[in-house]
């Protein structure tokens, strides 16, 4: 039986946009609702209580709308703030696990890279969980707190001399390491793909987690006969602040400009009284 409730997507801020584009390629009947956390972002520098209290608030708040399933759409609180979901009324999938089955399939000589921001690589899931399925591999992990202010001021050329220059430095320990396998730990980076390639080298996969974690939500739908069939699939989009800099963004992110999105007050979302 079909089930064409929306989707939840959430994420600190747009990087998440990222991961609803590799969505959207997948499932092109589903419908969708984003929300981005503008006012707080970003997540990758709070503490692990912050970061669990505020995506506790972006589930409540999805879940307000109706949502059939909930998919954080964020590096950081999939890392630090996983356990969130085991309250929630809906399925839920976040973007780490996916990202090291993949590369875990995909490494040949047990080599695998990470990098995503501070509070990601601090947490340490990825390596975690990497060693759990592959406890024979060597993990070298790095934060970029830098890409995701290049991204969002527009510099992702892969021949952009500051675009490489920064990517060199942060990949160097990769590059030492001898990575065959690398995981593009934040959302933001998969739009910066032609820069790391060049870095790494054709020799190296690089794992986008928009790619892997649509491609196990759609199988999990699937399993729980709740596809849509959807034929005017609608996305809706939902900030907690619109700022300067948003159209510019989130047409780089998403491949498309967004011509409404609305605000929300996400303090309201406290509590879990929508969790029930």
């Amino acid at each position: 039986m079909a089930d064409n409730r929306p989707i939840g997507v959430f994420d600190s801020g747009l990087g998440g946009l990222t991961v609803l584009k590799e969505l959207e390629k997948v499932l092109p009947k589903e419908s969708f609702v984003y929300f981005g956390d503008t006012g707080r972002v970003p997540y990758g520098s709070r503490s692990n209580e912050t970061i669990i209290s505020y995506a506790r608030q972006d589930e409540n708040f999805l879940l307000s709308k109706g949502v059939k399933y909930i998919v954080a759409a964020c590096g950081t609180v999939s890392a630090v703030a996983a356990d969130t979901a085991k309250d929630l009324p809906v399925p839920f999938m976040g973007v780490v696990e996916n990202s090291v089955k993949a590369a875990v399939a995909a490494t040949k000589n047990n080599r695998i890279g990470v990098i995503g921001t501070s509070a990601t690589i601090n947490n340490g899931a990825h390596k975690r969980k990497i060693l759990e399925l592959l406890p024979t591999a060597t993990v070298t992990t790095a934060d970029c707190p830098l890409f995701v202010p290049l991204v969002e001021e527009g510099f992702s050329a892969e021949d952009d001399i500051v675009v490489l220059e920064v990517a060199r430095r942060y990949l160097a320990p990769m590059v030492e390491a001898g990575v065959d396998t690398l995981i593009l730990g934040c959302t933001h980076y998969p739009i910066l793909l032609g820069a790391i390639k060049k870095i790494m080298g054709q020799g190296v996969t690089l794992i986008n987690m928009g790619n892997s974690t649509a491609l196990a939500v759609k199988e999990e739908l699937k399993a729980l006969n709740m596809i849509s069939e959807e034929e005017s699939a609608t996305k809706e989009f939902y900030v907690s602040d619109i700022t300067a800099g948003f159209a510019k963004v989130s047409e780089i992110l998403l491949g498309e400009k967004i011509c409404d999105v609305n605000l929300v007050d996400i303090n309201k979302y406290e509590g879990s009284s929508n969790r029930d």
